[in-house]
């Protein structure tokens, strides 16, 4: 069996240099984003998301309160409710992320 000669990278690997990456920029904006206006900008971008986590915390809390008050056939329909809001969460999570590819095409 043959030995394989020596590996040489074609570009020296700097571990304090980030590397290049062809058509890829780290940073798409000319200054870095605080927390809230990364979240206004993805609130504007896909505005049900926070709604459905919203609708989905709103029925767990009310549940969760209902379970507690011994309201057994509230309690169900509030969990009921809160894994439909969830659903409806993924399913915008998917469509804004469909969107957002669709728009990034030329």
């Amino acid at each position: 069996m043959a030995t394989p000669g020596p590996v040489t990278p074609e570009a020296s690997l700097e571990p304090s240099k980030a590397p290049v990456i062809e058509g890829f920029s780290p940073t798409l904006y000319s200054k870095p984003e605080r927390f809230k206006e990364k979240f206004i900008r993805k609130v504007r971008e896909n505005p049900m998301v926070p709604i459905g986590c919203l609708a989905t915390a709103t029925a767990l809390g009310y549940g969760l309160y209902c379970f507690h008050k011994g309201h057994s056939r509230r309690s169900q329909l509030m969990m009921r409710t809160r894994i439909a809001a969830q659903g409806f969460t993924i399913a915008a999570i998917l469509v804004g992320l469909a969107v957002t590819s669709m728009k990034s095409r030329p």
